[in-house]
């Protein structure tokens, strides 16, 4: 089982797809960070990351801390990030995968909502329409934001998809 709520989030510092480094630690000094796990080739994540993207949306005015950690080579990665419109930073973790291993994952995509205290507040695995909306409505209380709809009415958006 990947680490669950109120663990420490472990540390760690990764370069993402432009080559720049970046560091958990640093960026918790700013507020909650979502690290959300995948592999290109998941069929759950490429379902998962455009409501991550659109999520990122809304809140990135405000300051939100999302990214995306690939396990997968930078090519692969930014194919990826292309084909779902995705533009949030995505980090490289490739094979043998130190900082999955080190959040437990066994499935992706597992998102992890940090705290600016590095606890984690939510850890989610495969696609969950709850925990989602629980991840938007805590950003936007930490961002005092007010984001909208994460689903629309005309999506015809599943409860949960397993990774």
């Amino acid at each position: 089982m990947s680490l669950g709520k109120g663990k420490v989030a472990p540390s760690f510092e990764l370069t993402s797809m432009d080559g720049k480094r970046h560091s958990l630690q640093a960026s918790l000094a700013r507020g909650p960070v979502l690290a959300a796990f995948f592999k290109a080739t998941c069929p759950t994540c490429q379902y998962a990351f455009p409501f991550v993207e659109r999520l990122y949306q809304q809140l990135r005015e405000k300051g939100a801390q999302i990214w995306g950690i690939a396990q997968d080579d930078a090519r692969d990665s930014r194919r990826f990030a292309k084909e779902y419109d995705v533009t949030f930073p995505i980090l490289i973790d490739e094979y043998p995968y130190a900082i999955s291993r080190q959040y437990g994952l066994k499935y992706v995509p597992t998102l992890f909502l940090i705290a600016a205290d590095g606890r984690i507040t939510l850890s989610s695995e495969g696609f969950s329409r709850a925990d989602l909306l629980e991840i938007q409505k805590s950003l936007a209380q930490s961002l005092s934001a007010s984001p909208g709809a994460l689903f629309l009415p005309a999506e015809n958006v599943p409860e949960y998809k397993p990774g």
